[in-house]
């Protein structure tokens, strides 16, 4: 039997972790309400067989609760690191063909958002515009898109140096036809790697700002939410509102980030060859 090199290895576990990803949100997604419904007599109950990672103060199942928050923070990474990968698309772009005036301003803005912690700049954003979902998801969109902005800028510059660009220009191809023949498809891997990336960020914030009372309402059952009642109980012996729905966090966390390395090194031309 022929043995698998790298890089196939490498492709099948990152098809496998984006199965599992996706088959753990859709599964999440299509919980019934009235699998968290509360029941006053299942109130603080420990984990057991039927109720795997406890009940809540409300007597709400844990399990069916944390899933059902992991789909709704997942659901708000997805949207704002989309929206945020985006947005360093376009700036990187403008930033690298721009005047050097564009360039200068761009990169001052770039060192002034990474200089400021994201948190206390996600919190500004979501007061300012009434927390809920709204003040969240720009907030998050917002502080993310900084890094992946540097990394197109600089893509882009390398790019327009190139032989075949200036050839195009000799043939008088125009700037709108270089950027979607020539630029953009050599962005496409890095946009990609960066929105996996950006994920994880985008989830600790969200259950971060969320836990300390500036993100989702109290009714959502996000992980934040879930874990902010949780500290109410934890100095009265109830460890598992806090353990159970912490640990699937860092573990969605951590496989989100171990699947943006893996597919930085399938799509990314620069790791391919390693």
């Amino acid at each position: 039997m022929k043995k698998l090199n790298r890089r196939t290895k490498v492709l099948l576990l990152t098809i496998l972790m984006t199965v599992i990803l996706i088959a753990f949100y859709a599964f999440a997604v299509l919980i019934p309400e009235s699998a968290v419904a509360s029941s006053f007599l299942n109130a603080k109950l420990p984990p057991s067989w039927e109720h795997p990672f406890g009940t809540d103060a409300l007597g709400r199942d844990l399990l069916m609760r944390t899933f059902k928050g992991m789909a709704v923070s997942m659901t708000v990474g997805i949207v704002a690191s989309g929206i945020s990968a985006v947005l360093a698309v376009f700036i990187g772009i403008a930033a690298a063909t721009g005047s050097k005036r564009v360039d200068a301003v761009i990169s001052w803005i770039i060192d002034l958002v990474m200089g400021i912690p994201h948190t206390v700049l996600i919190i500004l954003i979501s007061f300012a515009l009434g927390r809920g979902l709204k003040g969240l998801l720009v907030g998050v969109a917002a502080t993310h898109w900084c890094s992946l902005a540097r990394l197109i800028r600089g893509e882009v510059l390398q790019l327009r140096s190139q032989q075949y660009v200036a050839v195009s220009r000799r043939l008088g191809k125009s700037s709108g036809w270089i950027l979607v023949h020539h630029l953009l498809p050599h962005l496409v891997p890095q946009f990609f790697v960066g929105l996996v990336l950006m994920f994880p960020h985008a989830i600790l914030h969200e259950a971060s700002i969320s836990f300390l009372g500036y993100g989702l309402p109290p009714e959502q059952p996000a992980i934040g939410i879930i874990l902010a009642e949780s500290m109410k109980y934890i100095s009265a012996g109830m460890w598992w509102p806090a353990v159970f729905p912490g640990l699937t966090l860092v573990l969605i966390v951590l496989l989100v980030d171990r699947l943006g390395d893996n597919l930085r090194m399938v799509i990314d031309p620069y790791n391919a060859q390693e």
